[in-house]
């Protein structure tokens, strides 16, 4: 709907150019008023956007909350200074390259305990009876 009474906007304008002899008040009409409307949307966008994080932060809080085994304190972590950002984000790294080393060392093990329950490789192809 704003779409289309924009459109509609333009259009005036440039049906009344020959009326003006599109001079520059009808110019300066068209750039004032795109002006007027960008500085408003730019408010209008960023308020979507806080309402749009804001949800978001809140379906994320809630999961946190409703998993068993996830820590409290990362329902409420938009709340925190960057200071307890930075360490928090440090503290995660920390557990995801334990958690990557572990994972790391289980497919090892498996790729050893797999190789020692193969039996060897015949190298040397047989040939069917014909």
């Amino acid at each position: 709907m704003a779409f289309l009474l924009a459109v509609a906007v333009v259009l005036v304008w440039i049906v009344t150019g020959p009326l003006f002899n599109f001079s520059d008040t009808w110019q300066l009409i068209i750039n004032t008023g795109t002006t007027i409307v960008t500085f408003l949307m730019v408010f209008l966008i960023q308020n979507t956007q806080n309402r749009d994080t804001l949800a978001i932060q809140l379906k994320l809080s809630e999961l946190v909350l409703a998993m068993k085994g996830a820590e409290n304190k990362f329902a409420a972590i938009e709340d925190l200074s960057d200071e307890e950002l930075q360490e928090l984000h440090e503290e995660c790294r920390a557990r995801a390259d334990t958690t990557l080393r572990h994972i790391e060392g289980r497919k090892t093990y498996s790729a050893q305990d797999n190789r020692r329950s193969r039996p060897p490789a015949n190298k040397t192809p047989t040939r069917k009876a014909s």
